[in-house]
Order: structure tokens, then sequence, then C-alpha cells
């Protein structure tokens, strides 16, 4: 069974989506300018608001550091995660408090 479920752009579009999702919870994300996206993976830079700056990787596996900084594959690592938001509850202190008190403030408003 092969991993490849989108194509290049499918990718990127999904990348997007991810960046739209986390955008205001970490410092900075962005697809990696550097590192070869395919059409079975892309990579993002991601800095967190602890000023931490990590590239991972997303594939049909999930999500999973694969550097200790931006544009960098020098991690081996075999920790997946399901979800962008876990990935970065795992490292970001920061992230969580900031999506928790979004969510928060959403729900307050709809009572």
């Amino acid at each position: 069974m092969s991993e490849r479920i989108l194509d290049t752009q499918g990718w990127q579009e999904e990348a997007q989506a991810i960046i739209n999702d986390v955008k205001d919870h970490v410092k900075l994300i962005e697809v990696s300018k550097h590192l070869q996206s395919t059409d079975s993976r892309i990579y993002l830079n991601v800095e967190t608001l602890e000023n931490a700056r990590y590239t991972f990787e997303l594939t049909v596996q999930g999500f999973r550091f694969c550097g200790d900084s931006f544009d960098s594959n020098n991690l081996e690592n075999d920790n997946y995660f399901e979800t962008p938001y876990a990935l970065l509850n795992s490292v970001s202190p920061s992230f969580k408090n900031s999506f928790m008190d979004v969510l928060f403030q959403k729900l307050n408003y709809c009572k």
C-alpha cells in the first residue's frame, strides 16, 4: 500500500489549512522553502510562543518532529501525532493555553 494519498498541490492545501488553524497560537508557521515536499509529505517550520524552532513533517501517518531548527531533517523519530494540536501541545505549554483561551472565549460567546 502506497503512502501517496494527495498530489503535491493537495499537500500544499492541507498545509495551508493547518497553518490557518494554528497560526494564532504560535509565533510563526510556514511551509519549508528548503526541504522538498513531495506527493507523500510536506515540511512545516514552526516557532513556538516560547521561541523554540522546529521542523515537522506531515505524512499520511500523521505529524512528527523531524528537525530541531527551521528547515532541518536531523531527528530520527517514529513518534507520530494524529493532529498538529497534539504535536504542538507536546512541546509548547503556551500553545495549549492560547488554544484553550480562544476556545473558552468562543464557548462563552455562544451562551
